[in-house]
């Protein structure tokens, strides 16, 4: 039995967990499956794990350009709290549920299929570390409500199963303003976010351009370059928070928000300028893993969705939106963390004096994330307005969720970190106080609650995905392709029509076409 479970573990955290590999192996069998020559499987399968890879590398950037970021913050503002981190309440958990986790998320992946195979909500969802923070939760708040490690991998898996078709499934309209085709999903537990910076930005953004639509006088045309735009704006907000952590805490505190710290304040500021220009260099990477995706996995998912899951599209992580409104993905990430402190001042002023509940302290790096993409769906329904508007909800969400969902996660509520995105909030929320009831009236309450989730999935997809409605009808309709991969046009070549061009006046008539 051991050996099972060591096998389990292997194939979810080496295989599963692990999004290159992953998104690898998904391009192998699509291109297996449309017959194409041995070189193009083995060449289109490294180049979509290089793609994943690069993301990766842009997010690892990412993370440490925040870092000392978020040290200065704190250092500024003097606040004390939890911040949620699922990398960090994952690890924590694994030392004790990780077999469970293991088979839960194994199971979830096969029900996910089957539902993807036999109903309407054809999304394979494909970021395999956020089902396994998932799947990690759901572990969490079942085994510590008392059920048995055999119920808690069945119903568990069953229930993450039907997140990962579901959730694609309720974003895709808003999903599909952004892409401009049914190409890719969303497949990240940020979704309610998303929906509802697309629904806010469609309410607040009437007559707001769209914050790629920028107009600037000539000596500041460079700002149009995204890349520029985001390293400066990054590189001003460190100066900023380093000259304000500075005044308060002095140079001998301030001086180690770097690492190896800093030796004078000339280099104190020059190491903020340079973490804010990495920042942009992150960013930059990110979005060129993304285009080597799309150029591999698209063309390669036609073979599954021949063969495996006919009519299926791969559900993709949230930076997958980033090229399609690289600005909006700024506003949202500003805008975003902005709500969260404006939620930490609600959290610190009433609701934990009143009620106790826990500080939550804006994270940069899922503010960036999350609050980049819910810029994105802002922008394509309410333009610069909605990005921001967009924004500023998420970032409200992922703190009140988040300081709400500690009750239901047990001894782990008091671990001082805990699950940060939107959908880990309000779904905790649900299915740990259905389980809480206890006994078998809590498993048809937890049940229920999935049921529920996969009867509402498709019904948003017949009735509002598959007959083509559109959130924001006044706005014009994107293209398939985004200006920002006018260099990669051949990732959505097939969906693009052409007018026929006309023969010069005078020109001799072509032959007829020879009969078969």
């Amino acid at each position: 039995m051991n050996f099972l479970a060591s096998i389990a573990q292997f194939v979810v955290s080496e295989i599963l967990a692990v999004p290159a590999f992953l998104i690898g192996i998904i391009t192998a069998i699509g291109l297996i499956a449309l017959r194409r020559p041995f070189g193009q499987v083995v060449g289109g399968a490294i180049k979509a794990t290089l793609g994943f890879l690069l993301i990766g590398a842009g997010a690892t950037l990412v993370v440490a350009s925040l870092e000392p970021l978020g040290t200065m913050i704190t250092g500024a503002t003097g606040a004390q709290g939890v911040v949620p981190t699922n990398e960090a309440i994952a690890g924590i958990a694994q030392q004790q549920y990780g077999a469970q986790v293991a088979w839960l998320m194994i199971l979830g992946f096969v029900v996910s299929l089957l539902l993807a195979r036999f109903t309407p909500l054809r999304y394979v969802f494909l970021t395999g570390h956020h089902a396994l923070f998932m799947a990690t939760m759901l572990t969490i708040i079942l085994a510590t409500a008392g059920y048995s490690g055999t119920v808690t991998v069945l119903v568990g898996g069953a229930l993450l199963g039907v997140l990962m078709v579901s959730m694609p499934a309720l974003a895709h309209a808003w999903t599909r303003r952004i892409t401009g085709d049914d190409s890719v999903a969303i497949g990240h537990f940020g979704t309610a976010g998303y929906i509802a910076a697309g629904a806010v930005g469609r309410a607040v953004g009437k007559n707001s351009r769209s914050s790629e639509d920028l107009k600037l006088p000539e000596g500041l045309r460079f700002l149009r370059d995204s890349m520029v735009a985001t390293a400066l704006s990054m590189a001003l907000m460190y100066v900023v928070l380093a000259v304000l952590f500075l005044a308060r805490a002095g140079s001998s505190e301030a001086f180690q928000a770097f690492p190896g710290g800093a030796t004078n304040v000339g280099n104190y500021l020059m190491q903020s300028v340079t973490q804010g220009l990495q920042f942009g260099v992150a960013v930059a990477v990110i979005l060129f893993g993304v285009r080597t995706i799309l150029g591999e996995l698209v063309p390669a998912f036609q073979g599954i969705a021949a063969k495996v899951v006919p009519g299926a599209i791969p559900a993709l992580d949230a930076p997958i939106v980033f090229p399609y409104a690289q600005n909006a993905v700024l506003l949202g990430f500003i805008s975003s963390f902005v709500g969260g402190l404006l939620g930490l001042v609600v959290l610190s002023a009433w609701l934990n004096p009143a009620c106790g509940i826990a500080l939550i302290l804006p994270g940069l790096v899922p503010h960036f994330f999350t609050g980049g993409a819910a810029g994105v769906y802002g922008n394509a329904t309410g333009g610069r307005r909605g990005a921001l508007a967009g924004g500023l909800v998420n970032g409200l969400l992922i703190t009140f969720l988040p300081a709400l969902l500690l009750s239901v996660l047990g001894t782990f509520g008091s671990e001082n970190t805990t699950f940060g995105d939107a959908d880990f909030g309000w779904f905790g929320i649900l299915v740990g106080s259905g389980a809480q009831l206890g006994s078998i009236g809590g498993l048809v309450v937890v049940l229920a609650i999935g049921l529920a989730l996969l009867g509402v999935a498709i019904l948003v997809q017949k009735r509002v995905v598959e007959r083509g409605w559109d959130p924001a009808p006044a706005r014009p309709w994107p293209a398939s392709q985004s200006a920002s991969e006018k260099d990669s046009s051949d990732v959505r070549t097939a969906a693009r029509h052409y007018p026929r061009i006309q023969p010069p006046a005078g020109a001799p008539a072509p032959p007829p076409p020879v009969e078969q």
